[in-house]
């Protein structure tokens, strides 16, 4: 058997994870059982394609379960006054400057479960995530994006 991976979160982030688990588990079990109810009582399941379709949900459903609960178990809640933060880590909030266009973008590393682009959380398995872990302020970072490569001046950390 493989050894899950830990996957460290924040508090919130795994509380986050912890309530879809639930929301799933119960409102979403109970929505498919219900379509799967009414498919049957319609007759031959042999050609009823709501029947193969709500079935096939449950099963869609049931693996995000058991990702889902894989993950929390597997979980570890990141304590930051063990991260150096002299050097960007995850929940580092990491401001950079394009080389290029000289344009500055601040981002948060962050677990991929908690990754949100439109809130400036990146994921550290993103190729800039990870591109920037390690580094300090000074460094620059040469990042293969699938726009080609881009070079990053680090010119700030701090902890959120």
């Amino acid at each position: 058997m493989e050894t899950p991976k830990i996957t460290y979160l924040t508090k919130e982030g795994l509380q986050k994870l912890k309530d879809e688990l639930q929301f799933l588990r119960t409102r979403e079990r109970a929505r498919i059982a219900e379509a799967i109810a009414e498919a049957r009582a319609q007759g031959d399941l042999s050609e009823n394609a709501e029947y193969d379709a709500a079935k096939e949900e449950q099963g869609h459903l049931e693996s995000k379960i058991a990702k889902l609960e894989a993950t929390i178990a597997s979980a570890r809640i990141v304590d930051e006054s063990q991260i150096d933060s002299s050097k960007a880590y995850i929940l580092s909030r990491v401001t950079v400057r394009n080389k290029a266009n000289n344009t500055e973008q601040t981002f948060t590393l962050v677990a991929p479960e908690e990754a949100d682009l439109a809130g400036g959380k990146i994921s550290i398995k993103s190729p800039i995530g990870s591109g920037l872990l390690g580094k300090s302020v000074g460094d620059t970072a040469d990042i293969k994006v699938p726009a080609g490569m881009v070079t990053f001046e680090i010119i700030d950390i701090t902890r959120q």
